[in-house]
């Protein structure tokens, strides 16, 4: 298989993960790649995010090669943000790619096709390869992919007209969706309309630096949904040591398979079943993962270990 749609591949400080990603790309040959990395957080990263530009001469399979080095550390809020806004720049949709993230062959053409079919529709927010859900989780698993209201991002698409509604500042959040719409889009639940709440309000305060949760605001204030496959097409390998933020665990995925392509489409209608799957199994957001969050921000401002 291989893709002419722009890739974007984000990375930091991972070589070792850079490389697997870009062998993983040799065998779709995409034709267009924008390559940005992050700047080092001091002299213990020097080495290892030069390791990582050199690696963009590895990308010999194109001339169509862009790259963005940020000279200084921006960070994961910052700098992805800063990576996806360069890229939207130059493209009008394309495939985004964390340098952790190794997508099954069949993801490509998965993006292409669903890029295509709602590409002016104003109603889909992003495409994702992403699945956390069980068959038995979703409403119609014998279809190629289902809407959710949340991108899972390791793995996914999207257009211009998407990410130009992203806001990295979440000042006023709690002020930009009607209670309505927020407790409709958070899952209709007390627990998922906390921890969505909490998540926001933990980048508004600094306390997290992220850019994934400002896009998600961001497509639950426009009321935007995410085609997500059905079937899990990525491995993520970035759990461990050298994470910046998933330093232990394993990714909450499904086993890795193979798009249904070509898929027929479906009606632009979220799978209730399968979000209030991720909302209780992935994101444990149920009455006891919401006393448990509790108890740990209490633990932390109490300055305990």
């Amino acid at each position: 298989m291989s893709t002419t749609e722009p890739v974007l591949i984000i990375g930091f400080n991972r070589p070792d993960h850079l490389k697997l990603l870009i062998e993983r790309l040799r065998d779709v040959r995409p034709t267009t790649i924008f390559l940005a990395l992050d700047g080092p957080r001091g002299p213990q990263d020097e080495g290892q995010v030069r390791e990582c530009q050199a690696l963009a001469s590895s990308i010999d399979w194109t001339d169509d090669v862009h790259t963005q080095f940020q000279a200084r550390n921006l960070g994961c809020g910052r700098g992805v943000t800063a990576a996806i806004t360069w890229f939207f720049d130059n493209v009008d949709r394309g495939i985004i790619l964390e340098d952790d993230i190794l997508p099954e062959p069949s993801f490509f053409p998965f993006c292409s096709e669903l890029l295509d079919r709602y590409q002016f529709d104003e109603r889909v927010f992003a495409i994702s390869g992403c699945n956390p859900v069980p068959s038995e989780g979703q409403t119609n698993p014998e279809a190629a992919y289902r809407f959710a209201q949340v991108t899972h991002v390791w793995g996914w698409a999207t257009w211009k007209r998407s990410w130009q509604r992203d806001h990295l500042a979440m000042d006023g959040w709690y002020r930009r969706m009607s209670l309505t719409d927020f407790w409709r889009r958070t899952g209709r639940s007390i627990p998922g309309a906390l921890f969505w709440a909490g998540n926001f309000e933990a980048v508004r305060r600094g306390d997290v630096d992220t850019w994934d949760w400002p896009m998600i605001f961001a497509s639950m204030e426009s009321g935007q949904l995410t085609a997500t496959s059905n079937v899990n097409l990525v491995t993520n390998i970035g759990f461990g040591e050298n994470a910046t933020h998933t330093h232990s665990g394993e990714p909450d995925l499904m086993p890795v398979g193979t798009a249904r392509i070509p898929t027929a489409p479906i009606p632009v209608q979220l799978d209730v079943r399968a979000q209030d799957w991720t909302l209780r199994k992935h994101w444990n957001a149920t009455f006891l993962g919401t006393l448990d969050r509790l108890r740990k921000l209490a633990t932390l401002k109490g300055g305990r270990t």
